[in-house]
């Protein structure tokens, strides 16, 4: 495993050096400095507001880092045929593949630590009063996020084996926005006795192919401040558990046509 590492720890290094991700990182920090100035243009003040917007800036631009970082790991190592230098020692194709998927995950998890600081500094500077536990709080939606965006993740690495670049982003985002906003729709469907098998059977498949990302969005009973589940730990295991089982296929089957692939 010496090899993954080696391999990953030179993935963060090239990611953190990217000018196009630490643009896309810059803004959304940004954009969570400025959000208290926000909060005036809302009769329901401070709180909702600030929370919801926060979060959703860190769960959107984590979602474009995610994308952007991983769809051009292996195009820009064979683009630049450090590929060949590498492969030649004796690493596996599957020791590249994993290490680059960790990089992108570790640089992924450097980058949204940097900005869930700030979305808590900043929320602790406009709500004085808030305890440690409205924090607490507020901290577990990053997490979740980074839960997600690893997800996503996998699924752009799988794609990068076989797609160029550009199509590689357009997959890789219609299948977060379909897994997000459609997901529970196609759950719905695939549970419901009374449609035709065909329709029935074509949900089914789609709610079982493409990852379920809305479920880690819990950012609605942190601002609700009532989570209506019996056991949220219980749920929380549930939907990390879920996440490795996908990313584990995604990349299984990203490495397998990685090792037929000629580069």
């Amino acid at each position: 495993m010496n090899a993954v590492f080696s391999i990953a720890k030179t993935t963060i290094g090239e990611a953190i050096r990217r000018r196009v991700l630490l643009v896309i990182l810059l803004i959304g920090v940004l954009f969570l400095v400025i959000a208290p100035g926000l909060s005036v243009l809302s009769a329901r003040q401070n709180y909702t507001v600030l929370t919801s917007f926060t979060l959703g800036v860190i769960q959107l631009t984590s979602a474009v880092i995610a994308i952007v970082l991983t769809v051009y790991l292996l195009p820009n190592e064979v683009e630049r045929r450090t590929i060949y230098t590498i492969l030649s020692k004796p690493v596996y194709r599957w020791h590249f593949l994993l290490g680059k998927y960790l990089g992108a995950v570790g640089a992924l998890g450097m980058m949204m630590l940097l900005m869930s600081t700030v979305l808590v500094l900043v929320f602790k500077i406009m709500q004085r009063e808030a305890s440690m536990e409205d924090v607490s709080r507020l901290a577990t939606a990053p997490f979740f996020f980074f839960v997600q965006m690893s997800l996503l993740a996998a699924v752009a690495m799988f794609f990068s084996t076989f797609v160029s670049p550009i199509v590689n982003f357009f997959l890789s985002g219609g299948v977060y926005l379909v897994g997000t906003l459609f997901s529970p729709v196609f759950q719905d469907l695939s549970e419901n006795k009374t449609l035709a098998a065909p329709v029935k059977g074509a949900a089914t498949l789609i709610h079982t192919v493409v990852p379920n990302f809305a479920q880690y969005n819990i950012q609605g009973g942190i601002i609700n401040q009532g989570p209506e589940l019996r056991s949220v730990e219980l749920y929380y295991a549930q939907i990390v558990l879920y996440a490795v089982f996908y990313i584990a296929v995604f990349l299984i089957a990203g490495m397998m046509i990685f090792d037929r692939k000629e580069v």
